[in-house]
Parts: structure tokens; C-alpha cells; sequence
């Protein structure tokens, strides 16, 4: 009977023993913070993609083209370094552009060069605290990277370039002085309307 009683004693005592170690464990196990994961970017809706700037396929002769347009003149500074002949002759939509970048382009132009259309334009105005990430956000959905652009030389702008099979991007941001709107610029060139003209012409 003497040593049934402390045999008792050591049981309960090593059974408040263990259950207060596992209340030590959880405890900690609760207090330890949980890591904490970045919500995802938000999604670009299908106007960020610049597919949407194609109403009309490169190559297309002017009397072709399904919109009401009217000649505009450029003035460009590499103009003066350009063989007239080189020079496209562009035209503007009569009324809105393609949505494009969520917002309607304050500029959109269809341009021919020996009377096909080989390049198209749009410009959007954007607020100047969020330009550079929108355009960020845009330049990794068009170059298929999750890297952000490059900058110029200028530290006013910066410019993104990619290509999908015969068309050419290049992209440029600009801010405008003393103004709360940035540039966002966008000029699609077809790369092989020039081979194919040569082609034609071949005796």
C-alpha cells in the first residue's frame, strides 16, 4: 500500500507535466506569426492589350478601310532626316479611337506608305502620380516579361519595345511640364511592308 500511494503521486504529476508542456507548445505554436503573402496585381482588362489598336490589318490599301478618316500633316524632328518619299502620309479617325489602356486615345492615327497602311499610332493621357506604374503594368503584359522598362537617356520618359511576327512595338512615356498628365504613346509599324513593296517591283 506504501508504494502504490507514490507511485500514484509520480503518475499525476508527470500527467500535469506533460499536459502543461503541450499547453507551453500550442501556445507558442498560436503566438508565432503567420507569414504574410502580397495580394496579386490587379488584373488588366483586355484594352491594355495593343491588338486592340489593329482595326485594320497592315498592308490595307486607304479605300479599304472600314472608318471615316482625314489627312493630318506631322511634325516630327527626324522629319528633316527623312526622304520625303519616305514620309507616310497619316490620317485620324473621325470621331473616338479604339478604348485603349482603359481610356480613349487623345490621338489615333492610321499611316500608309505606298498607299498601304504600315503603321498606326495612338497616344493616351494618363494622371502623372500613376503614369509610370500604369505603363510598368503595360510594358510587362506586351514584352511577355515581368521586368519593368527601360529608361532613356531623358529621365522624363521611358520607352518599351517588343514585336509579335511581322509588327513592331515601341512605346514611350512622357511627362508633360507643369502639367498633372503624362504622354503615353504607342506606334505599331508593320516590318515587312517594305520587302514586299521591293518584291513587286522586282523585274
Amino acid at each position: 500500500m506504501s508504494n502504490t500511494l507514490p507511485q500514484a503521486r509520480w503518475a499525476v504529476l508527470a500527467a500535469v507535466s506533460l499536459a502543461a508542456a503541450v499547453s507551453i507548445v500550442a501556445g507558442c505554436a498560436a503566438s508565432k506569426p503567420k507569414p504574410t503573402i502580397a495580394p496579386p496585381p490587379p488584373a488588366l482588362d483586355a484594352s491594355y492589350d495593343w491588338h486592340v489598336l489593329l482595326l485594320a490589318p497592315f498592308g490595307s490599301v486607304l479605300k479599304d478601310i472600314p472608318l471615316t478618316l482625314h489627312e493630318v500633316l506631322l511634325f516630327r524632328d527626324e522629319a528633316a532626316n527623312a526622304a520625303p518619299a519616305d514620309d507616310p502620309e497619316c490620317y485620324a479617325v473621325d470621331g473616338m479611337g479604339p478604348r485603349f489602356i482603359a481610356r480613349s486615345p487623345s490621338e489615333y492615327l492610321l499611316c500608309f506608305k505606298h498607299d498601304r497602311l504600315s503603321r498606326i499610332e495612338a497616344t493616351v493621357r494618363l494622371p502623372e502620380n500613376e503614369a509610370a506604374r500604369i505603363f510598368a503594368d503595360a510594358c510587362s503584359l506586351w514584352v511577355k516579361t515581368a521586368q519593368a522598362p527601360n529608361a532613356e537617356a531623358s529621365e522624363s520618359a521611358q520607352a518599351c519595345e517588343g514585336s509579335d511576327g511581322s509588327v513592331v512595338l515601341v512605346a514611350h512615356l512622357e511627362s508633360m511640364p507643369d502639367e498633372e498628365e503624362a504622354l503615353l504613346t504607342v506606334q505599331l509599324d508593320a516590318s515587312d511592308l517594305a520587302s514586299d513593296h521591293a518584291a513587286d517591283h522586282t523585274p
